[in-house]
């Protein structure tokens, strides 16, 4: 499959037992000096585990590649890396090659991701972000958010205003009968959880930097225009022949 399907040179580009600090992981694609992703391979019959997956994602932390494909060669799991303490993943994409639908557009952007013509960094990490972004787990934390709960509660007002709806019954309500457990309690939820709160800190950050530039520019305008006053004026103060 990654020579025939994904392009790559069987001889060149796709490397046997990848040697890491003296263990072996089972294929990395490599084009030139970069090792584009590491692959732990399973046979066709064996279930996919957490446990293949931690051997992957360890793999690839010692040598700090950022993304790991496991697969037994029908189900093919793509994840994203996390270099932090302890290191995490992410599952970006998951696909059944014997009853995926070809036509579907999250197939066909998952598997052209990893071919040779297709794989890009800033195209991994696009993919990466809209998986994270629009997954279920994602938007129903985003649901529980604070700005969210208030705009639905605002909606509702319109809709009964003379009702009272205290914010923290809402987002009971909508955790527990409205969403399902799944995306609330799961690990998946809980990721999901953290990368919005890291995202709408992120965005926090960089609209007060950009705020502060901006009033430091204002405030570096403010006093040439004062500095060119005074010069002015002390122009227009000398005495004239």
């Amino acid at each position: 499959m990654l020579a025939d399907l994904f392009g790559y040179d069987k001889f060149t580009e796709i490397t046997k037992e990848f040697e890491i600090r003296s263990t072996y992981c089972d294929l990395a694609v490599k084009v030139g000096s970069d090792v584009r992703y590491l692959i732990e391979a399973k046979a066709i019959g064996v279930a996919l585990k957490e446990n293949h997956i931690k051997q992957a994602v360890d793999y690839a932390s010692n040598k700090g590649i950022d993304w790991v494909v496991l697969t037994n060669g029908v189900v093919w799991q793509v994840y994203k890396v996390h270099f932090k303490k302890p290191v995490d993943k992410s599952l970006v994409c998951e696909i059944d090659i014997l009853t995926a639908n070809p036509r579907d557009p999250h197939v066909i952007e998952c598997l052209a991701n990893l071919t040779r013509e297709g794989f890009t960094p800033s195209s991994m990490d696009t993919f990466y972000q809209r998986q994270q972004v629009t997954s279920r787990f994602a938007l129903a934390s985003l649901l529980l958010t604070e700005k969210v709960l208030k705009t639905v509660r605002r909606e509702l007002r319109k809709v009964a205003p003379k009702l009272k709806i205290d914010i923290r019954a809402l987002e009971e309500t909508i955790r527990d009968e409205v969403l399902k457990r799944e995306v609330v309690e799961s690990d998946e939820a809980k990721q999901a959880a953290k990368f919005i709160r890291r995202a709408s800190k992120a965005a926090s950050k960089a609209k007060m930097k950009k705020i502060g530039i901006i009033s430091t520019s204002h405030q570096a305008q403010n006093s040439a225009d004062s500095h060119d006053s005074q010069q002015l004026d002390s122009s227009n103060s000398q005495p004239k022949c």
